[in-house]
């Protein structure tokens, strides 16, 4: 189904750690907006998707969202390899370094762990794409709110190829919804779900 390329899709090669934009950043992996939920939410939705076309976008941009998890989990682990203690010591990264030591784990940058409570899938094709829609305009969110807060050109370079690729996924998304509206009764594309009411 997939070919998997040993490769980060977009290089990672950060010369200084820092625990603290670490724990920042970790959020766009587990968090309530990040990849881990973004790749659940579509590889999920595909299978109830009526439409060929758009649960073969759903696998790309979930695939693609697999490999963002990547890039991320890539950053995490070059801002914290080599920590020493004194580095951690009094760091927002102390708490996680608890639970995790310096190993990549699905939280939050408040330090919740990841639930599936943050994607949903209902199984019909315009609420479903509404919440695709809505969830790479959050991520992109918080990719801005990153950006705001990263000064090191190592970090900055991966983090806004991110947010340019939340933004093509918002629009590729927003071409498949108008394609199911077009599909059905543009006038009332609300009164059933055309993943289930036949």
């Amino acid at each position: 189904m997939w070919r998997y390329e040993k490769r980060l899709q977009y290089p990672v090669e950060i010369k200084h750690t820092d625990p603290k934009l670490a724990k920042m950043i970790i959020s766009q992996l587990g968090g309530p907006d990040g990849e881990l939920g973004a790749s659940l939410r579509y590889l999920n939705q595909r299978y109830a998707m009526p439409y060929p076309n758009v649960a073969a976008l759903l696998t790309d941009i979930g695939t693609e969202e697999l490999a963002h998890m990547e890039i991320i989990s890539a950053i995490v682990r070059q801002l914290t390899s080599n920590l020493s203690m004194k580095d951690i010591k009094g760091t927002d990264f102390e708490a996680y370094y608890v639970d995790h030591t310096a190993g990549v784990y699905p939280v939050s940058a408040a330090g919740d762990a990841f639930v599936c409570h943050y994607f949903q899938s209902k199984g019909d094709p315009v609420t479903d794409l509404h919440e695709d829609m809505a969830a790479e305009q959050k991520a992109r969110t918080t990719y801005e709110n990153l950006l705001r807060l990263i000064k090191d050109e190592d970090v900055r370079k991966p983090i806004e190829f991110l947010r340019q690729r939340e933004i093509v996924h918002y629009q590729r998304f927003g071409e498949a919804l108008e394609f199911v509206r077009n599909d059905l009764d543009c006038t009332n594309y609300y009164a059933y779900n055309p993943a289930f009411d036949k």
